[in-house]
């Protein structure tokens, strides 16, 4: 017998590889729940370890050679991630229960962005237009690597004050980036556009931003209906299916894309209005379970090609002194200074530090980075890969190790503090 044929060989390793990547996505969550290691440094390390030995069959996987693909992919990853996030949250939305988000989104942000595009301008030498897309590219954190420190599934209580903030805040931050990188891209081409400040306000903020909030809003009260509300032998919960939410996700985001609104925000917005249809529906976990498990294996699958990328595609070889301290900046002294302030003392002490570290950087940055390069012209490119790359590499090594130590202790200080006094 002979093996494959050479025009086969590489699909005949590309099926094996997906076949052990789909294994594995089961059992290592499993596996890892003890350890203070998580899974997207598991899947780093693997695409690592399989990229850096010599003939390994592939191609170059730096972002830059597939620029369309990398976009698309990390685009899905999101929004799956998003409806994921939506569909887990138990609170209903009200002022008082997400004050922690609103200052996190309203506050800490733009101050995050502020300091970040300055010192992208003055460590890095990059020029406005990129200094403010690196900033807005690193603002937001991430709803796919943060799933450590988000709430637990639906109805199942497990919603303290710092899962809940995190989770929110990483829903609906990826959405609220979008007009900051569509300000770097309209500042890229402010030389040959005319009146681009009045359109990217009126455009870019208002109508993108209303449209994604409304036709969210709007695509969650019919599904809603259509899914809890129906008579009883038509509505869609009688199906048991959980990939219904995957149509949620598709049309919440293609719609509200087809109206030129932000669909990130649209689909969080839709797995809210849904979740708030019928709120203590058991169907709802059978749509996180099913998202759930489609975006640990979308995640690991963009992770192992993230490892090969660093080893194999050169993805940091753009770094310097200067961007190395650009990234310790950005993650042990920005974020958590940001947030820290935007909080105020609305938090207890503990939960206000953890919440401030836990700002976790990764797919999202590497869309919005993706994004721009493939709809505008930035100088150094090369850099800004390099430095997202680092960026999200140290978060998901250094939050990755600490996060279960330190939800361990939130978990101590809640219960205790939760213990009435007796008498």
């Amino acid at each position: 017998m002979t093996g494959p044929e050479n025009s086969t060989y590489g699909y005949v390793i590309l099926l094996a590889g997906l076949g052990a990547i789909i294994l594995l996505t089961a059992w290592l969550p499993m596996v890892l729940k003890e350890l203070p290691l998580s899974l997207p440094i598991v899947c780093v390390t693997i695409g690592a370890v399989v990229f850096s030995i010599p003939d390994t069959p592939g191609a170059v996987l730096h972002p830059q050679k597939y620029p369309q693909i990398t976009e698309r992919f990390t685009e899905f990853v999101v929004i799956i991630a998003l409806m994921g996030a939506g569909l887990k949250l138990d609170r209903s939305l009200n002022a008082k229960s997400w004050r922690g988000t609103g200052r996190l989104l309203l506050i800490a942000m733009p101050l995050t962005i502020l300091i970040l595009a300055a010192l992208g301008y003055a460590l890095l030498g990059l020029g406005v237009a990129g200094s403010l897309l690196l900033a807005a590219a690193l603002a937001p954190t991430d709803p796919v690597l943060a799933s450590d420190i988000q709430v637990g599934p639906p109805r199942q209580g497990l919603e303290d004050e710092v899962r809940f903030t995190l989770t929110s805040e990483a829903g609906l931050n990826d959405g609220l980036a979008f007009p900051f990188v569509n300000l770097a891209l309209a500042l890229a081409a402010a030389g040959t556009t005319e009146g681009w400040f009045v359109n990217w306000l009126t455009v870019d903020v208002l109508w993108k931003l209303g449209a994604g909030a409304g036709i969210g809003w709007l695509t969650g009260q019919l599904l809603g209906w259509l899914i809890f509300r129906l008579p009883n032998r038509s509505k869609l919960s009688r199906t048991g299916d959980g990939f219904v939410a995957l149509g949620v996700t598709c049309l919440a985001y293609g719609l509200t894309e087809m109206a030129y609104g932000y669909g990130f925000i649209a689909v969080f917005v839709a797995a809210l209005r849904i979740r708030a249809s019928e709120r203590d529906h058991r169907y709802h976990e059978k749509m996180h379970e099913f998202v759930e498990q489609l975006e640990r294996l979308m995640m690991m699958i963009l992770l192992v090609l993230f490892g090969g990328a660093l080893v194999d595609g050169g993805l940091l070889r753009s770094l310097t002194w200067s961007a190395a301290l650009f990234a310790i900046l950005a993650i042990f002294l920005v974020r958590p200074v940001a947030a820290w302030v935007s909080l105020g003392a609305i938090e207890r002490v503990e939960e206000k530090a953890v919440i401030s570290f836990f700002g976790i950087r990764g797919v999202g940055s590497i869309y919005y980075i993706a994004y721009a390069l493939n709809h505008g012209k930035f100088d150094q490119p090369d850099l800004l890969w390099s430095v997202v790359a680092l960026i999200v590499l140290i978060s998901i090594v250094i939050h990755g190790a600490t996060v279960t130590p330190a939800m361990r202790y939130v978990d101590r200080r809640t219960a205790r503090n939760n213990v009435e006094p007796s008498d």
